[in-house]
């Protein structure tokens, strides 16, 4: 028996694509080589069980295309897909992310919601830990904006910490930004980021995941998608990672994919600088400001950005890793005390500076400090230096 599929008029090969991702077993490694052994996806679907099982599937897949199993998957699917809004690409798709076509094994299928003229677009991909410091959040929210009002699509998987203050830059300056999902499409994860998800939508921006609808968070997934962050941008940023995150394989991927890697230094007696800290040492573009990621950016790419009229990031003139200048004595001595990395308390500060100045003194410097986005304050009275 076989198990022909009708043409779609709307995308070439998409149903048997699709069919071919949801076959049990089979995977877009093997998927492509019997595409390219039967010579396109639908005589695929023409063979018969004899002629598949020749391949040296597993029995599993070749059953699930001889019976037609797989192909009414794949019209289920998209039904499900029509109705929740989202938008399914073949790799044969003119929308299909074109850089993620150069990588070993990019997904047979994607899901999108949202913008799917965006996936074209030249992008940046922003990872780091679930767990940041004040500083690693303040720098990945920063950078994301600077480089979102360049026009770079700002590309993160939505995970807690590094990945959540990246897209949130993104919106900062009204921006585009694109989340890679770990499960379906149609699963936020966490929970907690409905409402940025719903923000990235609103303002032009795309959620995709080459896992079927209703996929839920399954640990081994995410590991997977990370080669869909670095396939699809022009290069990789890493903000704060400990020496087994997660985010080693994805800047492990951009290494073998040909990306750039870019790594913002941190503090080498905080855990969660061991990842781009190594990745400097290793080869890896350090990265203060915007620029330095800009300046290494191909021209062919610049050129094809248009800026945004999103607001800047705060204090951006002074985006920096380095010693602000110019600032009355108290604020400076105030500055010098704190750390972007581990909250103080006012009460040490009031003791640490009591020969210096009144605590009226230390509170006003604070207020101004505060005020020019240099300090910030943390719940219980605490405060921690931005940048």
């Amino acid at each position: 028996m076989t198990a022909a599929i009708a043409p779609s008029p709307s995308a070439t090969h998409l149903l048997e694509w699709l069919a071919l991702s949801l076959t049990p077993g089979l995977g877009p490694t093997k998927a492509r080589k019997l595409v390219e052994r039967f010579g396109s996806p639908d005589a695929i679907f023409r063979a018969s069980l004899t002629e598949l099982e020749g391949t040296g599937i597993q029995a599993a897949s070749a059953q699930a295309i001889a019976t037609g199993r797989a192909a009414e998957l794949a019209r289920e699917e998209l039904a499900k897909a029509a109705s929740g809004r989202a938008t399914v690409i073949s790799t044969e798709d003119p929308a299909y992310p074109p850089r993620l076509k150069e990588i070993y094994d990019p997904p047979l299928v994607l899901y999108v919601r949202g913008n799917t003229e965006l996936l074209a677009q030249p992008g940046i991909a922003m990872v780091g830990t679930r767990h940041p410091t004040p500083y690693g959040s303040g720098m990945a929210e920063r950078l994301a904006c600077d480089l979102a009002n360049q026009g770079l699509v700002i590309i993160s998987g939505m995970a807690r910490g590094v990945d959540t203050a990246s897209h949130r830059g993104a919106i900062a300056a009204k921006g585009k930004t694109i989340a890679v999902f770990g499960t379906g499409v149609d699963v936020i994860y966490p929970k907690e980021n409905s409402r940025l998800a719903e923000q990235i939508l609103a303002l032009g921006g795309a959620l995709i995941s080459e896992f079927a609808l209703g996929t839920f968070a399954a640990p081994q997934n995410f590991p997977i998608r990370n080669r869909i962050l670095s396939g699809m941008s022009v290069g990789v940023l890493v903000v704060e990672a400990g020496e087994y995150s997660g985010t080693r394989i994805t800047a492990r991927c951009a290494l073998e994919q040909n990306r750039d890697v870019f790594a913002v230094p941190g503090n080498v007696t905080n855990k969660n600088s061991w990842g781009p800290n190594t990745l400097i040492k290793q080869g890896a573009k350090l990265v203060a400001t915007w620029e330095d990621v800009w300046e290494d950016l191909p021209p062919e790419v610049k050129l094809t950005m248009t800026p945004t009229m999103g607001v800047e990031s705060p204090g951006h003139a002074t985006s920096s890793l380095f010693p602000d200048e110019g600032l009355p004595p108290h604020e400076k001595r105030i500055l010098s005390l704190l750390k972007a990395d581990e909250a103080t308390h006012i009460d040490e500060l009031v003791e640490k500076l009591e020969n210096e100045m009144s605590s009226s003194e230390i509170f006003a410097a604070l207020f101004e400090l505060e005020l020019a986005g240099k300090v910030k304050q943390m719940p219980g009275k605490n405060f921690v230096k931005s940048f």
